[in-house]
């Protein structure tokens, strides 16, 4: 490691490491206070709280026996994958699921956060993957090598200071992406509102006015219900399969030795679907390989995973928007790009979207998934699948309105993409003492 700081193990400078109950913990079917961290859970430096699963008091306080999580406390994944890295910053009635270790700073030598990026760096990455051991299914770190990690110590005045300016970086990424989360939240209920609970067509039906809606968007809406192979539905609305809205394309089964480093078609894979979110941004890679002509997707082509490579099912079937700026740009075999039929135009494509997140959509593709180790969603089980479509002028309306949404949320997305970007970039020579603090805050004003 090179580094202008003493280097020491890890455990010389945390007040405690420890390894998870490392068996499943039963889960129950309702919410409680306590929530397990799965290794899902665990990505790009955070901890996320999507998808846990709840348990019990009685399970949470044995799984907890060891320890019970705290604010600051660093998270390691050493399985499936191995070295992600997460900050505890809500500790309150969570516990870690299998293959995580916990570390605890000891705050008079070493600074929780400065541990929290010292393991997102290189050097340490590297570490991660030199002790990664051989599984029978798959690689992983050993608990011993835990301990032994070696990391750089700075003064703690200067942990300080480093902490401090690449955490107000990550703060200005979070509040990105938290209002990100805001504006789709907001599609997502309007969505829901007019497609799914009818509640316009409910409010005529009953003689009101629909609400925070104007006439001329009302007029749009019918009066009453009539009876469909769906249940009730909106007179005169259709009940369609997909595979007459839209066709499903199945990606490009690429090279590995074709993937290469800021060169090439950018290649929208698996690793785009990590977190829910709007726009295919992260986990982007480029190739230099061949690809067909209909592999490839566009700025706001739908986009749908079709594979899963853990049991968890969280990504199957997930759809995301392709951005721009990322262009020429394809799809991989793990992934379908949503074709929309001639005769609904671009407005379908925001339906569709919103239309793949709702649950009766989320359950068939988990129903529908084949494999015993990777899960494949087939093509035909998407085909088959049936919404109930209003009109065009209805589609367009609702275009017309979260457009502007998912416009802002591209811009967020890019402008967060950058902040990472430059905190990657100054994190290394920052943990390393190759550049101080004073020339990065500088770095940091010229970029913002």
């Amino acid at each position: 490691m090179s580094s202008e700081w003493p280097v020491v193990p890890v455990e010389d400078v945390c007040e405690l490491i420890v390894d998870c109950v490392n068996k499943t913990a039963p889960v129950v079917s309702y919410e409680t206070p306590f929530r397990m961290i799965r290794t899902t859970n665990i990505r790009d430096g955070r901890v996320s709280l999507d998808s846990c699963r709840f348990v019990d008091g009685a399970t949470y306080e044995k799984w907890t026996r060891r320890a019970k999580l705290q604010y600051g406390d660093v998270l390691l994944t050493r399985e499936a994958p191995i070295g992600e890295v997460g900050f505890v910053d809500l500790p309150e009635g969570l516990f870690l699921g299998q293959r995580i270790m916990q570390y605890r700073a000891n705050s008079k030598v070493l600074h929780p956060r400065f541990l929290h990026y010292v393991f997102q760096s290189p050097s340490l990455k590297h570490q991660f993957g030199s002790h990664e051991g051989s599984g029978s299914v798959v690689s992983h770190i050993r608990v011993g090598d835990c301990f032994k990690f070696k990391i750089p110590l700075p003064p703690i005045d200067v942990q300080d200071g480093v902490a401090e300016l690449l955490g107000a970086l990550d703060d200005r990424i979070t509040l990105l992406r938290e209002t990100n989360a805001t504006l789709e939240a907001i599609a997502q209920a309007l969505f829901k509102s007019w497609f799914v609970d009818f509640d316009p067509v409910r409010a005529k039906a009953e003689g009101r006015q629909p609400e925070g809606m104007d006439a001329t968007t009302a007029a749009l809406f019918p009066d009453s219900f009539e009876e469909s192979e769906l249940g009730s539905v909106p007179k005169g609305w259709e009940v369609l399969p997909l595979r007459q809205l839209c066709a499903f394309q199945k990606g490009c089964s690429y090279k590995g030795d074709g993937l290469a480093d800021g060169e090439g078609a950018y290649m929208f894979n698996l690793g785009c679907f990590n977190e829910p979110r709007v726009y295919a941004f992260q986990k982007v890679k480029r190739y230099v390989g061949d690809y067909k002509p209909k592999h490839q997707v566009n700025p706001g082509d739908l986009i749908i995973a079709n594979t899963d490579m853990t049991q968890q099912r969280d990504i199957l079937g997930r759809p995301l928007l392709v951005p721009s700026g990322m262009e020429p740009g394809f799809i991989s075999h793990h992934v379908f790009k949503v074709e929309v039929g001639e005769r609904f135009g671009n407005q379908i494509r925001d339906f569709l979207f919103f239309s793949f997140q709702q649950a009766v959509f989320r359950e068939r593709a988990v129903g529908y998934a084949t494999g015993t180790t990777v899960l494949a969603l087939p093509r035909d089980a998407l085909e088959e699948h049936c919404v109930v479509l209003p009109s065009q002028s209805l589609l367009m309306a609702f275009s017309d309105v979260v457009s502007p949404l998912l416009s802002t949320i591209h811009e967020n997305e890019e402008r967060a993409t950058l902040l990472t970007q430059l905190r990657d970039t100054l994190l290394p020579r920052l943990i390393s003492g190759q550049l101080r603090l004073p020339q990065a805050a500088a770095l940091i004003e010229e970029a913002v």
